[in-house]
């Protein structure tokens, strides 16, 4: 009788022992081909997003480009035309004078043009370096006389840039300064970005109203930073935002760059 049943047994074993096998090989190619799913929708959705940045890159630019053609060139060549037709060809020395008023206003007019057309180069900004194309983006700033601001850079950036990740976090300098601008009332913004331990670490200041960062309701404002943090996430980056109510606000930007 226990032979039978050591038999029974073991034919029993030889017979469940290969559908486990079986069983253990199909739910790991499934979790195989899941996974194989989720990293290709994963890449999809990066580059979606990185798609997205880069047209709002653009966007902001040509934003850019066309107030400083309205609020700057447009002007000087409102005054070079105006200094022009106000010339008095019986009076030399007043159309010289006038003359020579005209050349300069045109020759700050080219050298304008000259900064638009690098600004046009957009996407190139991030290609040659992402710290030039910070100091591209302040400059602009500046030139509307509102800001003083200050930018430090400390330590050494990899010889080899990523230009997608050096995108994402452009794109974020963007949005923070935008919410300055918008929202803060600040007259000056303090950026330093500092590389160590394969760390890229951007941190912006400024002056302004500040808010309370704990019960920031969900309006463009807070919408605006719920942007920043889904875009600094895809890059496995993080957004720390600091502020208090007429203590400014501090925005630090930490994303892994090895």
């Amino acid at each position: 009788m226990d032979i039978k049943v050591l038999v029974l047994v073991t034919t029993l074993i030889f017979l469940i022992a290969p559908a486990f096998i079986i069983l253990f090989v199909f739910v790991y190619n499934q979790r195989k081909k899941s996974h194989i799913e989720e990293k290709a929708l994963m890449r999809v959705t990066f580059e979606a997003e990185l798609t997205k940045t880069q047209l709002e890159v653009q966007e902001q630019t040509m934003q850019t480009i066309g107030a400083d053609l309205h609020d700057n060139i447009g002007q000087l060549l409102s005054l070079t035309s105006l200094t022009l037709n106000s010339i008095e060809l019986d009076n030399v020395e007043r159309s010289r004078q006038k003359i020579d008023a005209a050349i300069d206003l045109t020759m700050r007019s080219i050298k304008e043009m000259r900064l638009l057309g690098k600004l046009l180069q957009g996407d190139q900004l991030i290609v040659i370096g992402l710290s030039e194309a910070i100091k591209h983006e302040i400059n602009w700033l500046e030139r509307s006389g509102k800001y003083i601001i200050d930018y430090v850079l400390e330590g050494d950036l990899p010889a080899v840039n990523n230009s997608d990740k050096d995108l994402i976090l452009f794109r974020i300098l963007q949005e923070v300064l935008n919410n300055i601008i918008k929202h803060a009332e600040a007259t000056q913004i303090n950026l330093k970005m500092e590389y160590a331990d394969n760390l890229l670490r951007l941190q912006i200041d400024d002056n302004g109203v500040g808010f309370n960062a704990a019960i920031l309701p969900v309006n463009k404002l807070g919408m605006g930073l719920q942007n920043m943090n889904k875009r600094a996430a895809i890059v496995n980056g993080q957004v720390q935002v600091n502020s208090q109510p007429n203590k400014g606000t501090c925005i630090i930007i930490s994303i892994p760059y090895p």
